[in-house]
């Protein structure tokens, strides 16, 4: 299959696009750099196709999918914060949500057969009642939540006008290698292993009680394959997450017992917007798409702090202003 990938430069879109390649699909990457790197892609360098540009830009972004003859689109391109969608949600939302219907009007107008959206379990927001399940209201507290559950919400119209294939995935909390813990929207793990590894104590937000599902990258990955590949009809909607409860000390504990201590963390005010408390019911995804998480977050961590004790690279963050993958 020739699959059309945004934010493929990205965390989760690198490790996507590679997934793909090793299973044997024909890829395109189009990507802004603002946050996403070449260098992400150096193991699939010369096997894929590379744009530049920025998914705003619907008649480009049009053209690069003609070029490619793409049979899918898998749209991982946005701004995958909520701080900054509360700082700036005239940004987030022309990036996030005009950006989704430009790449569904691309679809529709190319002849796509599918469109795989990455959505957010930002959309239960704090909605009564554990695990979430895809059949409970949205209730967005951010307006990341929002535009993600816009979004979805388009690509439920488009199937339902135009007669495609969409297929929404609601992350709950990805990690992984390439996940730059200095990015303002980067992931608590990897902030967390930042900071330990300076031998430093990082800043809790919130009591520390707050639990997240988190779910290793290369699961996530195969999550966005299988959605490419599976076989759907009209719209359908997906929690990807393993299903498991953690809470953001224990996390902590955990790291410091793979990195070998960790010094008492320091506290501050819960963040505007932030859940206390998420975790997915993945039985929808394990029973329509194959779904199987293979890591254990234990598992996870130690593979994380591997490659980071292997050299990963740690520079300093682009700008803030980036929208590829998360």
């Amino acid at each position: 299959m020739r699959v059309f990938v945004t934010g493929g430069a990205g965390f989760i879109g690198s490790h996507t696009v590679e997934a793909l390649v090793e299973a044997g699909h024909e890829v395109t990457v189009w990507d802004d750099l603002s946050t996403g790197k070449r260098a992400n892609l150096a193991a699939v360098d010369g096997r894929v196709a590379f744009h530049e540009g920025d998914v705003r830009d619907r008649p480009a972004l049009q053209e690069a999918v003609r070029q490619a003859r793409a049979e899918a689109i898998l749209h991982l391109a946005a701004i995958p914060s909520v701080p900054r969608s509360v700082e700036e949600p005239t940004l987030t939302h022309a990036v996030n949500l005009t950006g989704t219907v430009n790449v569904l009007e691309t679809a529709r107008r190319e002849g796509i057969e599918r469109v795989v959206l990455a959505c957010s379990a930002a959309i239960y927001g704090d909605a009564p009642g554990v695990p979430k399940t895809e059949a409970m209201a949205a209730q967005p507290t951010s307006p990341y939540g929002l535009e993600k559950w816009q979004s979805e919400q388009y690509t439920a119209l488009y199937a339902a006008l135009y007669g495609l294939t969409t297929v929404s995935l609601r992350y709950f909390n990805v990690y992984g290698p390439r996940q730059d813990p200095h990015s303002p929207y980067s992931g608590v793990i990897s902030i967390f292993l930042d900071r330990l590894l300076a031998g430093q104590a990082p800043v809790i937000h919130g009591s520390g009680e707050q639990t997240r599902d988190f779910i290793y990258v290369a699961d996530v990955a195969e999550a966005n394959r299988l959605a490419l590949t599976a076989p759907l009809a009209g719209h359908q909607r997906f929690n990807v997450g393993r299903g498991e409860e953690t809470s953001i000390l224990r996390l902590y504990e955990l790291l410091g017992a793979i990195v070998g201590g960790a010094p008492p963390p320091t506290f501050a005010p819960a963040r505007a917007g932030d859940v206390y408390r998420s975790y997915a019911d993945p039985a929808r995804a394990g029973s329509l798409l194959g779904l199987h998480p293979r890591y254990t977050v234990a598992q996870g961590l130690e593979r994380l702090v591997e490659w980071y004790r292997a050299g990963a690279d740690r520079a300093p963050a682009a700008p803030a202003g980036g929208h590829d993958g998360r």
